[in-house]
């Protein structure tokens, strides 16, 4: 880690648009500890037999036919970084016309910002399923990345057997896929909903229906994930989920403001009200019914049906 290099990097930010992207990829990367990938003997196939492991329960409980996608990755910190500068410079690329009166000042703090994000992130991500939104990429060309040197280090920290805890993140991960797998419609619909909310964004106002669309779309694709490993991870985890929980309510102050203002307290409200929507559902009815919110983006549950599912149930109900 240097910080005097990754300083140098935003410094020297370039270009005519808001963000320099490269500039803040190197400086997250000096930043960040890369983290080791020296694998054990046997620890490839043993990542690899859990993402297998993982597609056969989970096809076998949901119902749904899907395959992992063909880039499976073991990656370091400034791996994870590198591959994840591309799809934020697409996600943001609307917001960059507007610079201000002075655009090498904004160019130089917003690339700051972004690499206190990059650098936060690579340090914290375990897993991810990326199924590249905003890209011009066929679904075949989806990734599933395991951020080693992370993983190992939560499960230190955890004090939970390193291989087991591998083991539920390749479960969790490949749940997404099955989702995906589910509803080829699902990419299109997330873009559609990010690109308007942001469009508004750039011209100054809120579109209050489109984030709350996508809100409750990723709240589904959060619960349903969730719904799934309950019924196809092959050993017990409440522990681990309770640990998980025990850690982030034992972050400090300025470590919970960070994840607040990153939008990741967001992502784990959403995997609560995700999972009680399906967990009602599945106690009423079954999970095939829960699995109906995959049939098109109609089927999909209201920001207002997921805190009421019966009304949800009342409206598919066939």
């Amino acid at each position: 880690m240097n910080l005097y290099r990754s300083a140098r990097a935003v410094a020297g930010a370039s270009g005519d648009d808001a963000i320099d992207w490269r500039s803040a990829a190197d400086a997250a990367k000096a930043a960040t500890d890369p983290g080791s990938i020296d694998l054990e003997p046997g620890e490839s196939e043993a990542y690899a037999r859990d993402v297998r492991d993982a597609r056969a329960a989970v096809r076998t409980v949901s119902g749904v036919e899907f395959d992992v996608p063909e880039t499976v990755e073991i990656q370091n910190r400034h791996h994870w970084i590198d591959a994840n500068v591309a799809t934020f410079e697409r996600v943001m690329s609307t917001l960059e016309t507007h610079t201000g009166a002075f655009p090498a000042v904004a160019r130089t703090i917003n690339t700051g910002t972004m690499t206190v994000l990059l650098s936060f992130l690579g340090r914290n991500v375990l897993g991810q399923y990326d199924p590249l939104l905003l890209a011009d990429a066929p679904t075949d060309e989806h990734a599933l990345y395991f951020v080693r040197p992370n993983i190992l280090n939560a499960a230190d920290k955890l004090d939970v057997d390193a291989d087991r805890f591998r083991r539920w993140i390749a479960f969790h991960e490949v749940t997404h896929a099955a989702e995906f797998g589910a509803a080829p419609w699902l990419s299109d619909h997330l873009e559609t909903r990010m690109e308007d909310g942001i469009a508004k964004l750039s011209e100054g106002s809120f579109d209050r229906d489109a984030f709350r669309d996508l809100d409750a779309a990723m709240t589904v694709v959060e619960g349903y994930a969730e719904l799934l490993m309950d019924h196809a991870f092959d050993e017990e985890y409440e522990d681990l989920r309770r640990k998980l929980d025990e850690r982030r309510q034992g972050r400090g102050p300025l470590q919970k403001l960070f994840r607040r203002l990153l939008g990741l307290g967001l992502k784990e409200r959403q995997y609560e009200r995700g999972k009680n929507f399906f967990e009602h559902v599945v106690a009423v009815r079954d999970l095939e019914t829960a699995s109906l919110v995959w049939d098109g983006p109609e089927y999909l549950p209201s920001h207002d049906e997921l805190d009421a599912p019966g009304t949800w149930i009342q409206r598919v109900d066939r």
